[in-house]
């Protein structure tokens, strides 16, 4: 055990900052538990979404209002969190399986766009408590292997767009509509831009034309595999995590080599195969056009989430990185057409870059395209560097550096700046928390932290003035109320305390590079009165500050890896020599009012990824 005593002069800023964030939090999470959530946990509004509402879509929006609430536990946030956000899953999952979106447990049949943002919230309660998520991740998981109803093992595809316990739901829903979109998504224009039609205007005004359209989709995008469908293999990662049973670390290397032998011998990672798995198969050959693919609706923003997910899965499960070529194609074919342009035109993505875009006046600066249709490359917007830097992360590789340097030098928006802003996926952050991993923006934790602060008191807010009737329909409220109104905040704890981005939200597992636990070695997150810092995460030389800001000692334990993958070396305290550990854990105590400084030797990815059931 390593023991400090060193008391600094006054605490440090960013100490104090980080202690009340989380102290705001554990208010925050239980004023919105008790302005939208019954008893039970489960959200209160009238309507019931059965089957046939025009309201009605997939299990996300309900999940999403908590999807962080296990991950705050797990940093450090209160006791009681945990049960809550057992509580809060329970009720909702009781709540769609009496509107008929779930079938013992699971999505019916949705698209892995929208399935994955609502699976953040299973995958971090795998983390906080396995024990209790080992048989709902076998179960999940099982939808997708071999002999589960979505999976064909021949021809290695899963065999529709919208799949889930119900298996392949074949088109858009459940019944064949004029159009298998809503109208929300007109700004993302037509997906089959080869069929003669103008316009999304075109079809809303001629019914006709609209149901041969939507024909068209079914019949084109509503079948065969796509390859949004790799998000699958997060399910898979955390049953082999859960259960150590190989047969869901096989099926992941399997499925994602499936998609990279589709790839083989052409430039650009497909998004399409057919029931047969021939790429283009209803798509007159094209390598372009599957359901959130690289036509329609967001292009490279899902393609890349996607393929960083799938080659980081396949990596992380079989330990050949080779698998991370996969993740970079969808970024270095956009940057090999890399242009200086400036914002004139709305792009269609724009939530995660509206202030970097307001900043930038008349100014150029780099952006690629972000879409592929008939008539080439179109919808210029700023590089997803959110996916680039979550790739560097995961295996720290010069190319995967050089990479995230090459969008930074050209970009004209100030890296270094804190933007107050919230999005759903709550990030927004990652390159000014680069440039402070980079030694270039000094005083950015002090910056993140009152920007938390401030977002989290924003939300509270704006519950505090909701003067919605709770027992409303969701047509009434906006399904999205809940979580435009989750007044939780993580990705600047994640990224501070752990040295992590946040979580990829369309499914990401949550690969943090540090984890801490109390001095028990069970009990997840920070103990009370303790701040962390991470200030390096080279592996050679991971820097983690801590301060004890209270009167009582405390001891933690520091863990290399969300899953005790990382191997520790050597750690060293404050100035002092290196000492051998080779394992993932060590135990720290410090004295009241306290500060140590650890300087940690890593070998990422040296053991065997575990949950340890029953813990």
């Amino acid at each position: 055990m390593l023991v400090s005593s060193r008391r600094p002069a006054e605490v440090p800023e960013w100490a104090r900052l980080q202690r009340s964030l989380f102290a705001q939090q554990d208010k925050a999470w239980r004023t919105f538990a008790d302005r939208y959530t019954a008893a039970d946990g489960r959200l209160v509004f009238a309507d019931t979404l059965g089957e046939g509402s025009d309201d009605r879509d997939g299990v996300d929006d309900f999940y999403e209002a908590f999807f962080n609430w296990p991950m705050l536990y797990l940093l450090g946030g209160s006791d009681d969190l945990l049960a809550a956000s057992e509580r809060h899953w329970d009720g909702v999952t009781a709540q769609l399986t009496e509107m008929g979106m779930l079938v013992d447990g699971y999505e019916r049949g949705y698209d892995w766009f929208h399935q994955g943002e609502s699976l953040l919230f299973f995958y971090a309660r795998c983390l906080a408590r396995p024990g209790v998520a080992q048989g709902s991740a076998r179960r999940f998981a099982d939808l997708y292997l071999p002999g589960g109803p979505n999976y064909d093992p021949e021809h290695r595809i899963i065999r529709a767009p919208h799949n889930g316990a119900g298996g392949p739901r074949w088109g858009f829903g459940d019944h064949e509509v004029a159009f298998p979109w809503s109208l929300p998504l007109r700004p993302y224009g037509l997906p089959l831009d080869w069929l003669g039609y103008d316009s999304f205007d075109e079809l809303v005004a001629d019914p006709a034309k609209a149901r041969a359209y939507g024909r068209e989709m079914w019949d084109r995008m509503g079948r065969g595999d796509t390859f949004a469908n790799v998000l699958s293999t997060s399910l898979a990662v955390h049953a082999w995590l859960l259960t150590g049973e190989q047969r869901y670390a096989d099926w992941v290397a399997e499925y994602v080599g499936a998609w990279r032998d589709r790839w083989a011998g052409g430039p650009v990672v497909p998004d399409n195969a057919g029931l047969s798995g021939q790429v283009g198969e209803y798509l007159g050959g094209r390598w372009y056009g599957g359901h959130y693919g690289w036509s329609w609706p967001h292009g490279l923003q899902s393609m890349a989430c996607a393929a960083v997910v799938a080659g980081t899965n396949a990596a992380f499960v079989t330990g050949d990185d080779a698998f991370l070529d996969l993740a970079r194609n969808p970024f270095d074919v956009a940057l090999e057409q890399a242009e200086q342009r400036r914002p004139d035109d709305v792009p269609s993505v724009t939530s995660r870059w509206t202030t970097h875009l307001a900043g930038l006046g008349d100014r150029p600066t780099l952006m690629v395209p972000h879409r592929r249709g008939d008539a080439g490359w179109f919808d210029w917007n700023l590089p997803p560097t959110q996916y680039a830097i979550w790739l560097w992360h995961f295996g720290r590789a010069d190319e995967d550096r050089r990479r995230v340097d090459a969008l930074r030098a050209g970009a004209s928006w100030d890296w270094t700046a804190v933007h107050d802003q919230r999005t759903k996926e709550e990030n927004g952050h990652e390159e000014p928390w680069f440039e402070y991993l980079a030694g270039r923006n000094p005083d950015y934790p002090e910056r993140a932290l009152r920007s938390a602060l401030a977002t989290s008191e924003q939300r509270l807010d704006d519950i505090a003035r909701d003067d919605t009737d709770p027992a409303a329909g969701p047509s009434a409220l906006d399904i999205h109320l809940w979580q435009h109104r989750n007044p939780v905040v993580t990705e600047i704890l994640l990224q501070l305390t752990t040295g992590t981005p946040q979580v990829l939200y369309n499914g990401s597992p949550a690969h943090l590079h540090l984890r801490w636990f109390h001095g028990d070695g069970v009990r997840p997150g920070l103990p009370d009165d303790v701040a962390a810092l991470v200030s390096s995460i080279d592996p050679d030389r991971t820097v983690a500050e801590l301060v004890n800001t209270g009167d009582r000692p405390r001891t933690l334990v520091v863990q290399g890896g969300s899953f005790a993958e990382h191997r520790i070396r050597t750690i060293a305290l404050d100035d002092g020599p290196a000492e051998d550990v080779g394992g993932p854990r060590v135990t720290v105590r410090l004295e009241p009012r306290a500060q140590a400084r650890l300087t940690l030797a890593l070998t990422l990815r040296a053991t065997t990824p575990t949950l340890v059931a029953g813990a």
